[in-house]
């Protein structure tokens, strides 16, 4: 018999009198274990199965499956506590398994861990959001988009996608904001769904910023270069091409 199956028999013997629940939390198991006890309770919505799920919420190596879990149970008052965590990752696994089940009464609570300190919650939460294809959703999306940041621009690219008028706005507005990727993710959209009336302001960008830019310590690393006229060039060109391009025949 090989050394490492007599290691593993004593935690076998032991763990065959527990119920999964027991083996979740129990230390003396390996990590393989748990979370197999883990899987082993999927699809479980009584209420201890939602208390110990909750609890394991907090453990690293049982984050995901437990979200998992809960979603499948639909245990969304347990997901939802869990955006008090301490946990960064915590806050940020639940508020995203919120989103997926897309209830209109979840959009503030979602919305509000937007505003988190953390970027991974900021970032998640938008995630969470963009889950959403009810127009529910568009006041959200659209608040988030006004303020910029990481997350705003994240907000602003999957609001083009639900409502590009509303995003051609808040585009518009955003290129006044003094940060970079605001700039970018606006022109984008506006060379999108802008149009010629948006030129005269684009060319005041292509004009006055030649030069690449970078930005630090934005999300979770440093942004590559961003030359400001290059973009606002190639939006320029995006809304003449589209102005050029015959109708479809009826």
């Amino acid at each position: 018999m090989k050394p490492w199956i007599l290691w593993l028999a004593p935690l076998a013997a032991a763990a065959a009198g527990q119920t999964p629940l027991q083996q979740l939390f129990d230390a003396k198991l390996t990590p393989t274990q748990r979370a197999s006890a883990c899987f082993a309770i999927r699809g479980r919505s009584d209420p201890e199965a939602v208390a110990a799920l909750s609890r394991a919420l907090e453990d690293p190596g049982l984050l995901s499956c437990a979200a998992e879990n809960l979603r499948i149970a639909g245990a969304v008052e347990a997901l939802e506590k869990a955006l008090s965590s301490d946990a960064p990752l915590v806050r940020a696994t639940a508020v995203r398994t919120l989103g997926s089940f897309q209830k209109p009464e979840l959009l503030q609570p979602i919305s509000q861990a937007a505003a988190d300190e953390n970027a991974l919650v900021a970032v998640n939460a938008v995630a969470g959001l963009s889950q959403y294809a009810d127009p529910a959703v568009l006041p959200y999306l659209t608040a988030l988009a006004k303020k910029g940041g990481m997350s705003g621009d994240l907000a602003l690219e999957r609001l083009a996608q639900l409502d590009s008028a509303g995003a051609l706005g808040v585009a518009r507005g955003l290129l006044s904001s003094p940060q970079i990727p605001d700039k970018l993710y606006a022109m984008l959209v506006i060379g999108a769904w802008g149009g010629a009336s948006d030129i005269p302001e684009l060319n005041k960008i292509a004009a006055t910023n030649r030069e690449t830019l970078s930005q630090r310590d934005r999300g979770f690393g440093f942004m590559p270069p961003i030359n400001l006229s290059r973009a606002a060039e190639a939006a320029i060109a995006a809304i003449q091409a589209r102005a050029t391009m015959t109708p479809p025949n009826r």
